[in-house]
């Protein structure tokens, strides 16, 4: 009697657990689903309201939002739809499996599970799909983070076009590193293209190079790298 309650017990736990997996699983393909549901919207935003110069509307938006949902919740009933398949393939299949996607019998279990997570993930977007507030949560969040990337944008360009050398204490210190790495790395390297290219042009035109004056670029004279 006791170890039959100690199995009973064994099983429930073990159902309780593979519960939790699955909706650890479903929370994660949720959590992807809107972070390219935002990502989406973000990239719309950038090129119609900033880039096209339109006034930002939430409500102009939220039918993206709601149709950027049901497109993942498609995606999400169709892998239910092929795992569902590969299922039952797999439970007339014993033998040794010969790869990665062959699936037998033995992983009827897990394909499952697969299949019932995609089924929710669907569910769960068709549901926020349904739901004004979520949609609207969701443009207000893409808008934040099309904002964020103009901001990174026009942060950038100032510090560039606003850069003096005496505002940089290691200035000089960092210029005499790029300097020398101009000297002894970036013009012998243009050296050696600019001979390449005329050994070419001297091979196609079955032409003698002349060869006594010296390569210059920017005012310097390029063999003297050598």
């Amino acid at each position: 009697m006791a170890d039959t309650k100690r199995d009973g017990g064994h099983r429930r736990a073990w159902r309780r657990a593979g519960a939790t997996r699955v909706a650890d699983m479903v929370a994660d393909g949720i959590y992807v689903a809107s972070a390219a549901t935002r990502l989406s919207l973000k990239n719309r935003i950038l090129v119609e309201t900033i880039a096209g110069g339109e006034d930002f509307d939430v409500g102009r938006f939220v039918p993206v939002a709601r149709e950027t949902l049901l497109g993942l919740a498609e995606e999400a009933e169709q892998d239910a739809r092929r795992v569902e398949a590969a299922r039952k393939r797999a439970s007339r299949r014993h033998s040794d499996s010969i790869g990665t996607h062959d699936y037998r019998s033995r992983d009827v279990r897990n394909l499952r599970k697969r299949q019932r997570q995609s089924e929710r993930v669907a569910e769960e977007l068709r549901d926020r799909a349904e739901d004004p507030e979520e949609l609207r949560a969701l443009v207000e969040a893409a808008r934040e983070a099309a904002w964020g990337d103009v901001e990174r944008n026009i942060d950038s360009t100032l510090r560039i076009e606003a850069a003096r050398p005496d505002l940089e204490p290691d200035y000089a210190k960092l210029r005499e590193a790029r300097m020398q790495s101009l000297r002894l790395v970036d013009l012998p390297k243009l050296a050696a293209h600019r001979r390449r290219n005329a050994q070419g042009a001297a091979g196609e035109l079955h032409a003698p190079v002349a060869t006594d004056a010296a390569d210059t670029f920017a005012g310097v004279d390029l063999s003297e790298l050598e």
